[in-house]
């Protein structure tokens, strides 16, 4: 059908920015009355305002003096021969004379005709004839302007009298205007019209217009119109990036959003991405509802496929390529796709144009792009990505791609997805030990309680008892993250018997391995509890000693030379064998081997053997997103670094380490991060910060593990006693050594209670009682025999011994400690001496050792010892700059060296050849300084660090100038 219509009354606004292609045709109309001939094709995508400038074209000053006759071509029409005449001339016809030649026009100009088969060409020729004598004898009353709108749905017919009249009108005052569509180019090819309306466009006499969208100037005069307050530039640049610069979906969105309440300022700008989402969708619905089916078709394959699915739209729509290519055009061109892409804009689209499909037919579409993309070779997770979105995965074929998907989503480290796919697999064959097994591996990181439950149902008993083994040695390690410790144990020792009685006096070396890998899993499992910790190591002292050639064998030396260390025996057996267990190339560091390894050769100060350590930890836990383990090395490191007086490195770890943890649903269970940062804190100076931390902690949780509890305690301790509560303090402290012995925990260096305990009671002026601690102490310091001990050893008895005697130990322990890596014990024992020799009266000594004290604690960041350092050394008549809490002392050495070299003018590449290291290291650590610093940009760097009497290093040769690179 064809009807007549003015412009939508929606697009008032659709002429803003459209006044060149106004003026354009009032040129041609002024051609036209001066006896030229010419059209125009005004072309731009649907909803961009042609039917709104036509209509004022035609109503402006260009045809006051001539006869306008206007028509619309609707969907439908193509198929009624003559539609797009009738819509011109149909409404004049019935009152003008046809006799002579014009009576062939009545075929055309007669309302109602048939639609059907085309005349034939002999009438055909009869009747353009018609028309034409039709036209000439109103052209030569005056000019005649001819104005159809949407002319990609006329019929052939019409468009090819069209033509005819402007061949044969050189010297009348005859203008066409037509308006088209541009995306209908894809659309018209398919029928029979297309060839009419190339022939017509190509004409030399007709210029096509193009309609540009709008640019952010027109959205903001647009926007206007809808609100008081001019538009803000933020606003204005994300509606016309949600619209594309389209008036009527600007139109739209604008009205939608006045509608809500929303202005035009700042704050609306955030509202929309989520409107125009929706306007875009019933957009979207509004347009395909109006295309052939195959576009739909297409829209639908695309919608299904995504972004990375785009080759194979053809085949899921059932359709050849260049129709594909049509329908891309079309959805392109009506801003449905995304810029660029040949995906869809948004999900707001994709599912505006999925919505229709009933369940079984969507899921029927996703299963065949799936078996497509399969078939075709695409990655596994590419196709899993559909399988996921199906209600179940019934066959086998599914099966596979799944468990395939989720082995490479473990290789680049993305646990979550793998254990998304796992479970769909798991849906389709509940019953299967594998799959429950393997998921809750994938699990065991990131949700220990979930695992947990997972192994406990696989743990059937029809299960065989090697079976058994491996899962009970995963619910070992995955236990300790869950808390299930005691009903680890039980499970282990009952899988222990029953592998001795399966396997016989001489197993295969199969067989062995696993058996050692169950019992290097109890060890570390007993090990872990407060009430288990003296029964496992019993039962260490009588296994046999592995070598160390396998990984299980590795696991169970690590394991075993941390229960021998702490027994109080000397350092060498369990050193060499967390040696031996860490240079193991094949050890699994998702264990805990590394870490126990760690701790070991840290109390016997092999620091640099155990940063190594720990290291290989942090780099699988990063390339493999192993979060539980990450968290927990993150926290041993930060514990070891602050042992060794780094304190900045120590605070990084830390803080670090409580971000990562706190944001997992395993937060409340995992102590140390907690215990490490409140320990730095105190020596920062911060203790009552360090005490809100300790006391938020679960009691649950602390007071299970043989690690948490007993760190809970001396942290709790120094806090007390750094904010004034000696008793309270010593109490603690006293706690702690009770439980350590009770748990048979005897290391002088592992949490050394008995040294603060012992400065405390002196104090308080009870030497006397401060011995009892020190002697303790003295005995196991002599045991393990490194300085770091013996010289905390001296410390305790210097602070125990009145007099010269006492000054001549506490002079040992400066002496021990200046030996050890431990850099804040030494300063600690510089203090402490030098206090004494003050109340001695020996001032020159004094300031000496005190210097010494202030200036390691500066240096190591321990900020509390450092000003008590200080306060004694003015107070022996010495002078030193005041300390502060500076924001740089919480830089680590190579943020500092960074730093000093960005500020100095280098940009990253060339501080990265400096330092030796890649432009990603000189970026992050880049990243940290700025938090640290509580910057936001490399210009205040400079600034920042001047003020902090820091001078920025000169910039290397090869460096950029400030405003280069970085």
């Amino acid at each position: 059908m064809v009807r007549s219509r003015s412009a939508d009354s929606d697009l008032g606004s659709a002429l803003v920015g459209r006044g060149d292609v106004v003026g354009e045709l009032n040129r041609f109309a002024r051609q036209a009355r001066s006896g030229r001939a010419c059209s125009a094709v005004v072309t731009g995508p649907t909803g961009s305002g042609k039917s709104a400038l036509l209509h004022a074209f035609l109503m402006g000053d260009g045809c006051r003096h001539a006869t306008v006759l206007q028509g619309t071509c609707e969907e439908g029409a193509s198929s009624e021969s003559f539609a797009g005449i009738r819509a011109l001339l149909g409404p004049i016809a019935p009152g003008a004379p046809l006799d002579g030649a014009t009576r062939y026009a009545l075929p055309a100009l007669t309302p109602g005709a048939p639609a059907g088969e085309p005349p034939h060409a002999p009438a055909v020729q009869h009747t353009f004839h018609g028309l034409h004598r039709f036209a000439v004898d109103m052209l030569s009353r005056r000019p005649l302007v001819l104005a159809l709108d949407d002319i990609h749905h006329c019929d052939e017919i019409s468009l090819r009298w069209l033509d005819f009249l402007l061949r044969r009108s050189d010297d009348l005052p005859l203008l066409v205007v037509l308006t088209r569509q541009t995306e209908a180019a894809a659309l018209t090819r398919r029928v029979p019209a297309h060839h009419a309306l190339t022939d017509l466009a190509a004409q030399r006499r007709t210029t096509t217009l193009r309609l540009r969208p709008l640019t952010e100037a027109d959205v903001a005069e647009i926007a206007r119109g809808f609100f008081p307050a001019p538009a803000a530039p933020v606003f204005v640049t994300r509606a016309r990036a949600a619209t594309g610069g389209n008036p009527r979906l600007l139109d739209r969105l604008l009205r939608e959003l006045r509608a809500e309440g929303a202005g035009s300022g700042v704050g609306s700008a955030d509202r929309i991405a989520e409107t125009g989402g929706r306007v875009l969708a019933r957009w979207a619905r509004e347009l395909l509802d109006r295309r052939p089916p195959w576009v739909e078709q297409v829209a639908r394959a695309v919608a299904v496929l995504g972004e990375r699915g785009t080759d194979h739209v053809g085949a899921l729509a059932a359709v050849p390529a260049d129709v594909v290519e049509d329908a891309l055009t079309v959805l392109r061109e009506a801003g449905l796709l995304a810029p660029g892409g040949r995906h869809l804009a948004d999900d707001a689209v994709r599912a505006a144009v999925l919505t229709p499909l009933d369940a079984q037919v969507l899921s029927g579409l996703r299963t065949r792009a799936a078996l497509l993309l399969s078939d075709a070779g695409r990655p596994a997770e590419e196709v899993a990505h559909h399988l996921l979105q199906l209600p179940s995965a019934p066959e086998p074929w599914m099966a596979g791609v799944l468990l395939e998907a989720a082995a490479c989503a473990e290789q680049r480290g993305a646990p979550e997805t793998a254990a998304r796919y796992l479970y769909r697999v798991l849906e389709a064959d509940p019953d299967s030990v594998e799959v429950r097994v393997r998921l809750a591996r994938t699990l065991a990181e990131t949700d220990p309680p979930e695992a947990i439950g997972l192994l406990r149902e696989a743990l059937g008993p029809s299960v065989d008892v090697r079976t058994r083994a491996r899962i009970a040695a995963q619910f070992g390690t995955t236990g300790l993250a869950a808390r299930e410790i005691s009903v680890a144990l039980g499970i282990l020792e009952d899988v222990l018997d029953a592998l001795d009685a399966e396997l016989g006096p001489d197993p295969q070396p199969a067989d062995r391995e696993l058996r050692t890998h169950v019992e290097s899993v109890l060890l570390i499992v007993g090990s872990h509890g407060r009430s288990t910790f003296a029964a496992t190591r019993k039962r260490a002292a009588a296994m046999t000693l592995p070598e160390g050639d396998t990984p299980a064998q590795c696991q169970k030396l690590a394991a075993m030379a941390v229960l021998t260390a702490l027994d109080g025996q000397p350092p060498e057996p369990a050193v060499k064998r967390a040696l031996r267990a860490s240079s193991c190339p094949q050890l699994p560091l998702k264990s805990l081997s590394l870490i126990n390894s760690a701790l070991v050769l840290s109390l016997a100060d092999r620091t640099e053997d155990a940063l190594r350590a720990l290291d290989r930890v942090l780099c699988h836990g990063r390339e493999n997103s192993a979060v539980w383990t990450y968290a927990l090395a993150l926290s041993t490191r930060a514990v070891l670094r602050h042992g060794l007086g780094a304190l900045p490195d120590a605070l990084a770890d830390a803080r670090t380490a409580v971000d990562i943890s706190g944001a997992e649903r395993w937060a409340e269970s995992m102590v140390l991060p907690r215990l490490a940062l409140a320990g730095i804190l105190v020596d920062r100076g911060e203790a009552a910060s360090a005490e809100r931390l300790l006391t938020s902690t679960e009691p649950t949780w602390r007071e299970q593990s043989v690690w948490t509890y007993h760190r809970y305690l001396m942290a709790h301790g120094r806090a007390r006693h750094a904010l004034g509560d000696a008793e309270g303090a010593l109490g603690l402290f006293r706690e702690c050594g009770r439980s350590l012995e009770e748990a048979e925990v005897r290391h002088a260096a592992y949490l050394p209670w008995w040294v603060e305990a012992a400065c405390v009671l002196a104090e308080l002026g009870r030497a006397e009682e401060a011995q009892e601690p020190a002697a303790h102490g003295t005995r196991l310091a002599r045991q393990w025999g490194t300085p770091r001990v013996l010289g905390l050893a001296a410390l305790a008895r210097g602070v125990a011994t009145p007099g010269a005697d006492g000054v001549e130990l506490l002079g040992e322990a400066v002496r021990e400690l200046s030996a050890s890596p431990a850099r804040v014990e030494h300063a600690r024992a510089e203090l402490v001496l030098g206090k004494v020799l003050l109340a001695n009266g020996d001032r020159p000594a004094a300031r000496e050792h005190l210097r010494a004290a202030a200036g390691l604690a500066q240096r190591c960041g321990a900020l509390a010892l450092g000003q008590d350092a200080r306060a004694a050394l003015v107070a022996a008549g010495g002078r030193m700059r005041k300390m502060t809490a500076s924001p740089l002392d919480l830089l680590t050495s190579m943020e500092r060296k960074v730093a000093s070299l960005a500020a100095g003018g280098a940009g990253n590449r060339a501080i990265a050849q400096s330092l030796y290291v890649t432009v990603r290291t000189v970026e992050m650590h880049l990243t940290s300084v700025y938090r640290k610093l509580g910057i936001a940009e490399r210009a205040q760097l400079a600034e920042v660090l001047r003020h902090s009497g820091v001078r920025g290093a000169r910039a290397p040769r090869s460096a950029p100038r400030p405003g280069g690179q970085g």
